[in-house]
């Protein structure tokens, strides 16, 4: 599962074959097939597994909200920059448009993630729509952040929490 994990983040959702996988591993094609039926048997295997990984961050999330307000969006910041969610978070973001099962995980993470922001910046005494406006562009650009690598400047953990900051400021 992580081998093709690894793939579907280096070559994307159409990267994902049954012989360069076996190629990796080293080994038969029998031996993916003594695993799974086709490589569509992998791909909702994957998908199932990626769901299940994406239960268990809406649970630490859950944490999260229990910290401190400036706690949150620090956590939040570290989850951008850390190399491997970004790399993961973009595969799985394209492969989404192709499989419903992801997308609808996506969906709800991307929502819970936004009720958390909005949570947080009602903590900061912010009306409810200027907090729901402020969540938007949050969390706008923490996806511009995850697309936006290679092309765009990675932001600094400090440039992160001076754009909290800014948005979190009356």
């Amino acid at each position: 599962m992580d081998a093709a994990f690894d793939l579907l983040v280096r070559e994307g959702v159409n990267g994902v074959k049954i012989s360069t996988l076996c190629d990796e591993l080293g080994v038969t094609k029998g031996s993916f097939y003594w695993h799974f039926d086709d490589i569509g048997a992998l791909m909702e295997a994957m998908a199932d597994h990626w769901c299940g990984k994406q239960n268990d961050a809406v649970r630490e999330l859950a944490a999260i909200e229990s910290m401190a307000v400036e706690e949150r969006f620090e956590m939040m910041a570290q989850l951008l920059i850390d190399e491997r969610n970004w790399s993961v978070e973009i595969a799985v973001r394209e492969w989404a448009r192709s499989d419903e099962k992801v997308a609808e995980a996506v969906r709800e993470l991307d929502q819970r993630i936004f009720d958390i922001v909005q949570e947080s910046l009602l903590e900061l005494d912010f009306g409810a729509e200027d907090a729901r406006l402020r969540a938007g562009a949050l969390v706008y650009a923490g996806i511009g952040f995850v697309h936006g690598r290679g092309s765009l400047p990675t932001p600094t953990t400090d440039e992160l929490r001076k754009i909290f900051a800014l948005l979190a400021q009356k």
